[in-house]
């Protein structure tokens, strides 16, 4: 910016820290005038009396925003006048979706294999129904108390009402092992396999085996008599010897105790495994009830295979005292349910895509949102739920268009 300023003799001129603009002839001297900048810090007056010939370097920029449209909005595009709060959450909005356009939308390749589930988040609790097959969530309710079979049967009622109208039909439902569905399934949905999920019945059994196999170290290690303090004689050496040998071995059975629950085994394992069980019947046999487990789930074997092995694999845990105290109860009655997949290879044998769901929104919820009141959780899972819905759709269209315009003939 340029300023013409009167002089005594002729006209003088300064150049200021803006933008350039070309100052009109000016014919006749105009008065003093004295312009004011926006400065953070105190200005220091120039040496002219007459007014600003040399910028003083503590002058950064005006004092005084210019007049007209600098820095405002002139205009929006938006049809509706600017919100005063901002804009308007759309939680609320896509609550009420989620039994409309959300739901058409997430049935539209309906696999027929459903995954329920409960997630406790207190002082709330989150029914979820997810599809098994495609991981998509279908439906939730949120609950303020410990859920009631009273509750389950009116949420799987609604959603049945939902599948009727849609003409969808069930074929399959994977859960855990609580009891408040087994009644509720069995009544609205008869005949239609009801699946025990795999991870929590080798949980259950997984826990009972680390239990038995630490009363057994424990008692291994109270069979070591005690030594007297300072160093052996002669004739103690050897006896002190075996003594340390067989401290040694509880140590490492306690080291290597995951290898009496483990599946695989590399040779290395496999060698170690062999040492410990080396002169121990009753760790053989806890090993050996697992494999025998494992195979319970073996994809290649039929549900009635299975069930055989079942019967003979509890009558071998009976004659094992220690065994049966602790891993013959959870061999329930109830476990030939979380080997009905093996008849039906579409049908989930873990309800691993509503725990994963779940596992989403704890994450979100610790991190993240941080909601106390049921109203903002509802909200916070429909717009998750759009989310993830619409998390294929977005991914194919940055893919499209990263190959559109990867290309040399591309006008983007």
């Amino acid at each position: 910016m340029t300023w013409v300023l009167p002089m005594p003799t002729a006209l003088s001129s300064c150049l200021s820290l803006s933008p350039a603009i070309a100052a009109s002839a000016v014919a006749v001297a105009s008065p003093v005038i004295s312009p004011t900048w926006l400065c953070p810090t105190a200005s220091t007056r120039a040496a002219s009396s007459n007014g600003p010939s040399v910028w003083s370097p503590k002058m950064a920029w005006p004092t005084k925003p210019l007049r007209g449209t600098f820095g405002a909005t002139t205009a929006s595009s938006f049809p509706m006048p600017p919100s005063k709060t901002g804009p308007r959450p759309l939680g609320k909005k896509k609550a009420d979706s989620i039994s409309t356009t959300y739901l058409d939308e997430a049935l539209v390749n309906f696999s027929g294999y459903l995954a329920i589930d409960e997630l406790y988040t207190n002082p709330f609790c989150v029914l979820s129904i997810v599809d098994n097959r495609r991981y998509n969530r279908l439906a939730f309710r949120v609950l303020d108390h410990k859920p009631r079979r009273s509750d389950v049967r009116a949420f799987l009622t609604e959603f049945k009402v939902q599948l009727d109208q849609r003409g969808l039909r069930v074929r399959g439902i994977t859960t855990d092992g609580s009891s408040l569905y087994p009644r509720v399934l069995k009544k609205l949905w008869p005949g239609v396999p009801h699946q025990r999920c795999r991870f929590h019945v080798l949980k259950e059994i997984t826990l009972a085996v680390l239990r038995t196999l630490a009363k057994l170290r424990k008692e291994l290690k109270a069979k070591i008599p005690k030594q007297r303090r300072g160093r052996p004689s002669k004739e103690q050496q050897a006896q002190a010897r075996r003594f340390k040998q067989r401290k040694q071995r509880v140590a490492e059975l306690f080291k290597h105790r995951y290898l009496f629950v483990r599946h695989h085994r590399s040779a290395a394992q496999k060698k170690v495994l062999r040492k410990l069980l080396r002169g121990q019947p009753q760790l053989r046999a806890l090993r050996q009830m697992m494999d025998e487990v494992y195979r319970l789930f073996d994809r290649r074997c039929k549900t009635q295979t299975a069930v055989r092995r079942l019967k003979k694999l509890r009558k071998r845990v009976r004659r094992f005292k220690r065994l049966r105290r602790t891993v013959a109860t959870r061999f329930r009655p109830n476990l030939e349910k979380a080997l009905l997949f093996l008849d039906d290879k579409r049908l989930g044998s873990t309800s691993n895509a509503v725990e994963r769901s779940n596992r989403r929104f704890r994450k979100a919820q610790k991190s993240i949102y941080s909601v106390r009141t049921k109203r903002h959780v509802e909200q916070r899972l429909a717009l998750d739920m759009q989310r993830e819905l619409r998390a294929s759709k977005r991914r194919q269209t940055g893919k499209t268009l990263h190959c559109a315009r990867s290309k040399p003939d591309s006008l983007h």
